[in-house]
């Protein structure tokens, strides 16, 4: 390839090289496209940097801690639990390094070529990539925009050494004495319970009125009610105002069903959304349509207002789900190479890493019914299940949603121990068109929590064995 002032031609290029990005290029290139990729920070982008397994990882550690501290019941002990955090915190970098080190691996094995530096549309088949030495044109037929988004940051809560997002809160030097949460979504929540665990004095200030209002108020009571056991504060209808700093904390303002309130903390950790990373790429300079909120418009192929350039991830609508940009990323990829996919979002599963874990996929009982179906809600309790006597933790339900008149699977929520592994089976249901039928016939092995989803689906077809119709 010549380098300089001539450009670079390919195929495809992709802009952002997180979990919609390197899974485009992957697949591209898999396709037999001559495919570049271009990041400007760390491969797998803020999913496996900043964002979903680092905080798995201190999610899981902080689990840890509480399970040594609290399993007196099953006659077992454990006296002066410590923690090293800075271990800690170098076990967590470990893991992203293993992934981050095997998506480079994997893109190179496809022979997609990676580029540092950040792109600039200069036209609709033209970018200019530049870092801090030097800069390139390159030239391509097709573009995958997928350059993810940004935490929101409040104009009252700068961000600063004690007013942290979630990516300062990952990269904490110390576990605080006390953290105020501001937003009660599904980072704040995760976040808020790994640092109660690991001994936090925690304060949850939520604008609506319950934690993780995107999911029913049944599930998101049974984390409540967990996160209210681990000493952790819960304010709803609640408006932070401002902040004050001082050298080692910070005073918190917030509006609180009327009355201001003040908490004193170590740290603020603001979570309360993110915006979407589509400044300062050239967009407008090739007629690339934007939303009002600065989200790109896409087609069913993610094709955008500009035929030869797509747009998958964060930067499109729907939820900021790193699988929603892999699976968007897979169907840009074989669009460009004339496959005829199609974004269908159905089956996308939605989950919490709280505790207890949270999962949902396809409809919810009132989404079911505001759609025109006539359905059955078949529950099965966590209670019911020996695996789950066995772990000791019986909090939670699986509710199953079908069709009346044949049982055709619309949906399901979980709530309870695996809830992030279990969706995936009620995914495929969903996918395949089963009925409660086909999964109560599907032998499903013992004792384990995967029975719960055939015990539900027997309450769906009238014919429980473990609770009383």
């Amino acid at each position: 390839m010549v380098v300089g002032d001539f450009p670079i031609e390919l195929d495809t290029l992709v802009v952002g090289a997180g979990p919609g990005g390197y899974v485009a290029a992957i697949r591209a290139a898999q396709l037999g496209q001559k495919v570049a990729i271009v990041e400007k920070g760390n491969l797998g982008g803020v999913c496996l940097n900043v964002g979903c397994i680092p905080s798995k990882a201190l999610i899981n550690a902080a689990h840890r801690v509480e399970h040594a501290k609290h399993s007196d019941e099953m006659g077992i002990s454990a006296e002066n639990v410590t923690v090293d955090f800075s271990k800690v915190q170098e076990w967590k970098s470990s893991v992203v390094n293993k992934l981050t080190g095997g998506v480079e691996g994997l893109l190179k094995g496809n022979k997609a070529e990676i580029i540092r530096g950040e792109a600039y549309f200069v036209d609709q088949n033209t970018v200019r990539i530049m870092d801090e030495k030097s800069s390139q044109t390159y030239k391509f037929n097709n573009c995958i925009i997928a350059t993810g988004s940004t935490p929101i940051e409040i104009p009252s809560f700068k961000w600063s050494e004690r007013v942290i997002s979630s990516t300062g809160a990952l990269a904490l030097k110390e576990i605080p004495k006390k953290m105020v949460v501001i937003g009660g979504g599904y980072i704040g929540t995760e976040l808020g319970t790994a640092y109660a665990n690991f001994g936090t004095e925690v304060t949850i200030l939520e604008g609506s009125d319950q934690i993780l209002p995107g999911f029913e108020k049944q599930m998101s009571t049974l984390v409540s009610r967990r996160l209210k056991k681990k000493n952790v504060e819960i304010f709803t209808n609640a408006m932070a105002q401002g902040v004050e700093e001082t050298a080692d904390g910070v005073t918190v303002t917030a509006e609180v069903k009327g009355e201001t309130k003040t908490f004193e903390a170590d740290y603020v950790l603001v979570t309360v959304g993110r915006r979407p990373n589509t400044d300062e790429l050239g967009l407008e300079q090739v007629g690339v349509e934007l939303t009002e909120r600065g989200l790109v418009k896409i087609d069913k192929q993610c094709r955008t207002s500009v035929p030869n350039i797509y747009a998958i991830g964060d930067i499109v609508e729907g939820p900021a789900l790193a699988h929603k940009a892999s699976y968007e990323g897979k169907i840009a990829a074989e669009a460009i190479s004339g496959e005829p996919a199609e974004i269908d979002y159905l089956a996308i599963p939605a989950v919490v890493f709280s505790d207890p874990e949270l999962a949902s996929v396809g409809y919810t009982e009132a989404e079911a019914k505001e759609a025109g179906y006539d359905v059955k809600a078949s529950k099965f309790p966590f209670a019911a299940n020996g695996r789950a006597l066995s772990l000791n933790d019986t909090d939670g339900f699986m509710k199953l949603i079908t069709r009346k008149e044949d049982g055709l699977v619309l949906g399901a929520q979980i709530a309870g121990p695996s809830a992030s592994d279990m969706i995936a089976e009620l995914g495929l249901a969903i996918e395949a068109g089963m009925t409660a039928e086909d999964i109560a016939l599907t032998i499903h092995a013992h004792p384990t929590l995967g029975e719960i989803t055939m015990e539900a689906a027997e309450v769906a077809i009238g014919s429980p064995i473990h609770i009383v119709k």
